[in-house]
């Protein structure tokens, strides 16, 4: 939960977007903005996904499209390919790029707490990552965020991935658990959330963010828009910043929201459960010193060497090239 000043500091954010919305009724067209997410439009998007109804992203002058996919992998590469102006991505994926020798920039840090988590039921002997060895897990794709994760956590045991059974389940991976068709699966902490709802019963939970409590997510631009489209990328992270700032001082106008506007949003108390999960993982000791969206990047750093001792990644990423601090809106 934030603190009240808190609380007040991004109700004001949010408040402050009425004139700058009235001026966009009069003024010219909107600019096409599409964001490549990792997932399809769910509650936990919120922010990226009630602009007919709040605003925001018109309030600066854009007209905000939502691109689907499955995992951040996917999310990287449509914005590669040209197909959206930024990417909701994980940094496992950004890094993934990276060593490949893509030119890209992180300027925005949504999540910056580790939400990854390896569940197993609790009748099945698993407690701590050692324990994995030889078991089936299941990952929501191969291009996901959760397969990183497990390959954190494996490495934490000295284990590898050829020491287990990587299985794709998709979002909805917990009922392979349930039916034995996996012996844990790699989620987040709002996928757990929605087992839990569904009846998963007693289950041991392993948290990455223990090990390595680096970023969730970020927004990742490619260089040459970087370079070439800052007040655009402005405009978008401005409306970002105050549509997240928004969720947080008013969780429950936003699950009533998701209801209508999030294709997994049909329950308004879940949808609160989940946004209050989105909203605590916004905030950090560094955003509340210098905003949503401050990227820490001596965390970055450390998860990317932590990439390369695992060979994920083969060459050493100097992160501080590819952060870029100069776009965030700040307080």
């Amino acid at each position: 939960m934030i603190s009240n000043p808190n609380r007040r500091h991004l109700l004001g954010a949010a408040g402050a977007l009425l004139p700058a919305l009235a001026w966009s009724q009069n003024s010219p067209a909107l600019d096409k903005f599409t964001v490549a997410g990792w997932s399809k439009p769910i509650t936990e998007v919120t922010p990226l996904l009630v602009d007919e109804d709040k605003g925001f992203y018109r309030a600066q002058g854009l007209a905000l499209e939502y691109l689907p996919g499955a995992g951040g992998g996917d999310a990287v590469r449509n914005l590669l390919s040209g197909q959206a102006d930024v990417a909701f991505t994980d940094p496992g994926s950004l890094f993934a790029a990276l060593d490949k020798g893509e030119r890209l920039r992180a300027i925005y840090d949504i999540y910056p707490q580790n939400v990854f988590n390896v569940v197993s039921l609790r009748k099945s002997g698993i407690r701590k990552p050692a324990d994995l060895k030889g078991k089936k897990i299941g990952v929501y794709s191969l291009a996901s965020g959760t397969r990183q994760a497990l390959q954190v956590l494996l490495h934490q045991a000295g284990l590898t991935e050829a020491d287990v059974t990587v299985v794709v389940t998709g979002l909805l991976n917990f009922a392979p658990l349930l039916q034995g068709q996996v012996d844990a699966t790699a989620a987040t902490d709002t996928g757990l959330a929605i087992g839990r709802r569904r009846g998963l019963g007693e289950v041991e939970v392993m948290e990455v963010g223990q090990f390595l409590n680096v970023s969730s997510d970020l927004f990742v631009v490619r260089e040459e828009s970087y370079q070439r489209r800052k007040e655009l990328l402005r405009r978008f992270l401005r409306a970002y910043r105050d549509a997240a700032a928004w969720m947080i001082a008013e969780p429950a106008e936003a699950a009533k929201l998701a209801v209508r506007r999030a294709i997994d949003g049909s329950d308004p108390q879940l949808n609160l459960e989940l946004i209050r999960l989105r909203n605590a993982a916004s905030v950090s000791a560094l955003t509340r010193e210098k905003g949503l969206g401050a990227i820490d990047l001596a965390s970055l750093q450390k998860a990317a060497d932590v990439y390369r001792q695992l060979g994920l990644v083969r060459q050493s990423l100097d992160m501080a090239q590819v952060v870029a601090t100069d776009l965030l809106p700040g307080r």
